[in-house]
């Protein structure tokens, strides 16, 4: 037998193992490839507003708050009512506001920044950004329903006040739609027991019709300070 055949004979099962050793470690990256493909796929993304629902939570730690409190809820003119506890002396008030927030976004959080204070009553106010959202006044509508019938499934004897679309210089255009949601809102609580509807638009609407400039900051979006200590004096006697 030729030296270059026995050489090439002794070195084959070398050859045929570092063969077989790449054709696994092959097969085993496409598998953990595929693993890690599909757990990607099967976690769903953060929600949005995560970061914000966190930040109560972890405020919550450092300082609980009380159990039966007034619970503010909502989207932005809620999250930047800084005056709450001086609006309200006597009543223990807690902020759960997260601007930009929709009443989906209100229900889905539901069991964290709602139900979890066991509040004795829960000032909302939300809807503005579905409208603007393109959302019908009738899904404003259903949404309300959906989260007033996942909180009081946990708290019954919850009292839920409606603070109604109010109208701003800058979504203007939407007022219809605004009015339209706010109706079938204050329709349907008045069919229920402990829901309370406040109206904002004539406290906001001046002799001209229009929105009344000094009760929005400069984004004429967003409630003054003017416009805060009117919604505080429409809450009060409604408050424990």
């Amino acid at each position: 037998m030729r030296t270059g055949t026995r050489k090439w004979l002794a070195i084959f099962p070398e050859a045929m193992f570092a063969d077989r050793m790449r054709s696994s470690l092959a097969s085993l990256c496409v598998l953990l490839l595929g693993f890690l493909v599909l757990a990607r796929a099967e976690t769903p993304p953060a929600h949005p507003f995560e970061k914000e629902i966190l930040a109560f939570e972890e405020a919550d730690k450092q300082n609980p708050p009380p159990k039966g409190a007034v619970l503010f809820t909502g989207a932005s003119s809620i999250r930047l009512w800084k005056t709450l506890a001086q609006d309200f002396p006597g009543i223990t008030v807690i902020n759960r506001g997260f601007g930009g927030s929709q009443l989906s976004d209100s229900i889905y959080f539901a069991d964290r920044i709602s139900i979890h204070y066991a509040p004795k009553t829960i000032v909302i106010q939300a809807g503005g950004n579905d409208i603007n959202a393109h959302k019908t006044p009738e899904q404003v509508l259903a949404d309300f329903k959906e989260y007033v019938t996942k909180v009081r499934a946990a708290l019954p004897d919850v009292k839920i006040i409606f603070l109604n679309l109010g109208p701003s210089p800058k979504r203007w255009e939407q007022r219809e739609a605004q009015q339209k949601a706010n109706a079938l809102v204050r329709e349907y609580i008045g069919t229920e027991k402990n829901l309370v509807y406040v109206d904002l638009w004539p406290s906001s609407i001046g002799s001209d019709g229009l929105p009344k400039p000094e009760l929005y900051v400069a984004d004429q979006l967003h409630p003054s300070a003017a416009a805060y200590a009117i919604r505080a004096e429409l809450l009060r006697p409604l408050l424990p």
